[in-house]
């Protein structure tokens, strides 16, 4: 989630300074072994790749570009990780995390200082360069989605933030994706994701209507985004291009990405089907809901109205 310092986009872009050695790394994990069947690539930044651009070598300007995708969605407060923090103390959750499409490792960061022992696991190497230099304490490795080992019971509980889960685009994908976490998890162990929410679109067209706009500026460069929502139902997903331009001159860039989308009983039925327990299935508060979810926020609403899906299940005993 390739070196952002080569792209286009990048150039101009001022070294970065040196962290501080970081305190030495905890012990290293079993490296991911692949599975039987090598799965494609499925991250933000390959998934139905756009024409190849000047400013992104995977066809995502903002996965390419950490410290771009950091100004683009910045959460300064951590909201994210203190959700998932809260929601493994609440669980009583031990403190081996593996946190899925880790991202710029933010995230993994403010788990491991809550004391946790955390893996980020991402396939985008631009991403897992910025996370090891920006944010280090956590152990940074390479691994897809779809299909991945660590050995059997190495964490007690996997994380899955913004949406990650639903780059598994096809059953074949999502059950890759679960029967790795059990794998991976302990008995009792937890899965907690945030993600679209399938049901939201039965009949609410609000993010679909039309196109919407976006503006960001970077490092003196000031983006536009123009993005397009659409509904394949035959694939059971929510597509979407965006347009970036930019008025330092360079050429436009088109982006194409997809979410599968899930219903809350499909959700629960293919976890049932991995031996996992679903204990909360709901739409908020959460961190990417209105209003956000806090520490005293109240509890779930136990519905499945909104945008975004929070997902906690418990992996079953064999």
């Amino acid at each position: 989630m390739t070196d952002p310092t080569t792209t286009h986009l990048a150039a101009g872009h001022q070294p970065v300074t040196p962290l501080p050695a970081a305190p030495p790394p905890t012990p290293q994990p079993p490296t991911p072994r692949p599975t039987t069947a090598a799965p494609t690539v499925v991250t933000p930044a390959a998934v139905n790749p756009g024409p190849s651009a000047p400013a992104s070598d995977s066809g995502n300007l903002l996965t390419d570009n950490p410290e771009l995708y950091e100004a683009r969605f910045p959460d300064p407060h951590g909201l994210a990780a203190r959700w998932v923090e809260a929601t493994l103390r609440a669980y009583g959750a031990g403190p081996r995390v593996l946190d899925l499409g880790c991202g710029t490792g933010r995230d993994a960061a403010h788990l491991h200082a809550a004391g946790r022992r955390v893996v980020g696991a991402d396939l985008s190497q631009a991403m897992l360069t910025h996370a090891r230099r920006h944010y280090p304490g956590p152990t940074y490795v390479t691994a897809d989605l779809r299909g991945f080992d660590f050995g059997p019971g190495a964490f007690d509980a996997i994380t899955c933030l913004d949406s990650a889960l639903l780059y598994c685009h096809t059953g074949q994908d999502l059950d890759g994706l679960l029967a790795s976490c059990r794998r991976a998890l302990a008995p009792g162990g937890l899965l907690v994701a945030e993600l679209r929410n399938g049901a939201f679109f039965l009949g609410n067209t609000e993010l679909l209507d039309a196109p919407t706009h976006s503006t960001l500026t970077w490092q003196g460069v000031s983006y536009t985004a123009l993005t397009t929502l659409w509904l394949d139902r035959a694939a059971q997903l929510l597509r979407r291009r965006r347009v970036w331009t930019a008025d330092d001159g360079s050429p436009p860039i088109t982006q194409h990405s997809a979410w599968r989308l899930l219903f809350p009983q499909e959700l629960r039925h293919l976890l049932a089907a991995h031996g996992f327990r679903v204990r909360e299935l709901h739409d908020g508060p959460g961190p990417r809901t209105e209003p956000a979810w806090h520490e005293d926020a109240p509890p779930p609403r136990g519905t499945a109205d909104g945008d975004r899906l929070h997902l906690v299940a418990e992996r079953e005993a064999d």
